[in-house]
């Protein structure tokens, strides 16, 4: 895996193998990636993802550089095509990771660059491969296996990349099952349904959040994202549909848990932050290894 731009990429076995360097890692800060050089080109506004990899690549000895606003930047107001930036940025650095508005732009930098590209997202119906990483590992390590598990997605199904990338990952154990929770509106996407059924994963759709409450093992809860929905009174409609409250988390069953890309913006009560089903806060942890693992993986094999 020279680039990393969509969740298809990884076998059951490269799963494993990243997910127990991940777990190595914890509690770690050595010089591995000592002179390598990270850049952070973000041409949408991140928080968590962005400092998650620079902060994984300090923690490895490595350097990072950044570009936060990139539409904002010198040479996106001049014109300049992505894969121009690219090349240029392959000069300054060793490893880029990407983030971008257009579905697709990873593929195009991937296409032109020598160096390693990860994709960060792209896109409100691309993918973001590192967030199911770090999804998937949050979910096997919670829950202590990886086969058998029942994972409920709940909310925006349809704008929101994070989903459909874990989609992908999910087809590859046994006696999985995905209960897919929202409204018609807001359905997930039928290539993914069409992929997971392909490989023998049980998908169920339902406007009933409560209806499966007490069965997942899994809640994964979305933000609606006003962004992506233009009717503010139907992002007001969207938005209150689906919360879990206290009252939600404490008629899951036992063991099962809730995870959030996050930002939340009121779709998970904050009283629910004590309860023992809610792990979103320690995800954002497991993420940081998942990156560092992922970062030490790709640099030390252009060695």
């Amino acid at each position: 895996m020279r680039h990393l731009v969509k969740t298809q990429q990884f076998t059951r076995e490269s799963l494993k193998k990243l997910f127990d360097l991940a777990s190595e890692l914890e509690g770690m800060r050595d010089d591995s990636l000592r002179g390598k050089i990270l850049a952070t080109l973000f041409y949408e506004p991140s928080t968590r993802t962005r400092l998650s990899f620079e902060s994984a690549m300090l923690r490895l000895g490595g350097g990072v550089i950044t570009m936060e606003n990139g539409r904002e930047s010198s040479s996106q107001s001049k014109g300049e095509t992505l894969e121009d930036s690219i090349k240029v940025v392959n000069h300054y650095a060793d490893v880029i990771v990407m983030r971008h508005a257009e579905v697709g732009a990873a593929d195009r930098a991937a296409a032109v660059s020598k160096i390693p590209i990860i994709n960060a997202g792209d896109g409100n119906m691309g993918q973001h491969p590192t967030q199911a990483l770090l999804d998937l590992y949050t979910i096997q390590r919670e829950l202590k296996r990886e086969d058998g598990i029942h994972i409920a997605f709940v909310g925006n199904l349809k704008y929101y990349r994070s989903p459909r990338s874990l989609a992908y990952l999910i087809g590859k154990y046994k006696d999985m099952k995905v209960t897919f929770v929202s409204s018609p509106e807001l359905k997930m996407q039928s290539d993914v349904k069409t992929y997971l059924k392909r490989h023998d994963v049980q998908v169920e759709e339902t406007e009933d959040m409560k209806s499966i409450i007490g069965k997942a093992d899994v809640l994964y809860q979305t933000r609606i994202a006003k962004e992506w929905i233009n009717n503010d009174e139907e992002y007001e409609r969207q938005r209150g549909r689906y919360i879990i409250t206290r009252a939600v988390a404490d008629s899951m069953k036992k063991g099962a848990i809730i995870i959030h890309p996050l930002p939340r913006i009121g779709e998970i009560s904050p009283d629910v932050d004590d309860s023992p089903h809610a792990v979103y806060f320690r995800q954002i942890g497991y993420g940081l290894l998942v990156r560092m693992a992922l970062l030490r993986t790709i640099l030390t094999k252009q060695k």
